[in-house]
């Protein structure tokens, strides 16, 4: 599979990564050996790119991410976690001790002694304009504690403030067929910056798969159940903000512009790959078929001209008016 540098780091990304937050928590449930299975067929599939978080299942997914990679000393991955989560979001607790303990955590759980990149977690817009936490941020690339840092952002203005920052490698924000604002605010304003640019949540927590309908049940510990209008953490995070009734519709309408040999999900992922500036997108997976599947896109033909106007009316249509004020 293609790798592409992630930004300032010099560290290199497969296009198609895999998003590890299923493995761990907030999707239903997966147990260890089936998310082994999605580890695997990942990696055999070219992904040499994981992005994990410390809170995603209070470490379990790190952990995984560590068991598997012990068994398969053969392989380069780039593993990529997050940190902030696990405290109150207010920014006095973004300090350097409290960096050091996280960091101290998730190399355990990783089993490492220096994490390829972290970063910050979605933390409080104020986080980003804070000199303390970038400083203390640097500390922990001398301590030689992490190779490299970068943010995760719930907005394109948050993202803009952390570009500027002179040692920030990367930026990871939500970016698909039903969230295009980035494209115009944050892709251009990264390639000038030569900072690395993750896609998260491609698919929009599954509607872009075309598989759901109003209908469609989730488990109770599943986010798309009991975060739909922001009620445990940002509404952005789960189907990218979108109204469950209107992005099922609108989703529909998608699937329908997929070209011949494509599945709406690899439409989507191939459509964010061609964006001028992403360095890799994270779908994540629950069993190794959607694992080896997500990874095909990085080998799909490129997209018709024709297709890609159809996404962008089909967006400016149904979906642009609902989140371009918010994020």
């Amino acid at each position: 599979m293609d790798e592409r540098v992630i930004g300032r780091s010099g560290q290199w990304a497969s296009v198609v990564g895999l998003g590890t937050w299923q493995l761990g928590a907030d999707w239903g449930d997966v147990d260890d050996k089936e998310a082994l299975s999605v580890l695997e067929a990942a990696a055999e599939a070219g992904v040499t790119f994981f992005d994990t978080a410390d809170v995603y299942g209070d470490g379990r997914s790190e952990a995984t991410i560590a068991s598997f990679l012990r068994g398969r000393p053969d392989l380069h991955v780039l593993v990529a976690t997050k940190m902030g989560r696990r405290v109150e979001q207010v920014p006095e607790n973004y300090v350097l001790d409290n960096f050091r303990a996280w960091n101290d955590r998730s190399r355990r759980n990783l089993g490492v002694d220096r994490i390829d990149l972290v970063q910050l977690h979605c933390p409080p817009t104020p986080v980003y304009s804070s000199d303390a936490v970038f400083d203390a941020l640097d500390t922990l690339v001398e301590e030689e504690r992490i190779a490299a840092y970068g943010v995760s952002v719930e907005t394109c203005a948050e993202a803009l403030t952390a570009i500027a920052r002179p040692n920030v490698a990367s930026v990871q924000i939500i970016l698909n067929p039903f969230r295009m604002k980035p494209l115009y605010e944050v892709l251009p304003a990264a390639r000038a910056a030569g900072v690395g640019l993750i896609a998260r949540v491609p698919l929009a927590s599954g509607l872009l798969s075309g598989k759901y309908t109003k209908e469609t049940v989730f488990a109770a510990n599943d986010h798309r159940t009991y975060n739909r209008h922001g009620e445990a953490f940002d509404q952005g995070e789960t189907f990218s903000g979108v109204d469950y009734g209107t992005g099922v519709e609108a989703a529909a309408e998608f699937a329908a512009l997929a070209p011949e040999g494509y599945t709406p999900a690899q439409l989507a992922l191939r459509w964010i790959i061609e964006q001028d500036g992403v360095t890799t997108v994270i779908p994540g997976a629950r069993n190794p078929e959607q694992a080896r599947a997500n990874a095909v896109a990085a080998k799909l033909p490129p997209l018709p001209p024709e297709t890609s106007t159809a996404i962008r009316e089909l967006y400016d249509r149904r979906i642009k008016d609902q989140v371009e004020h918010r994020w």
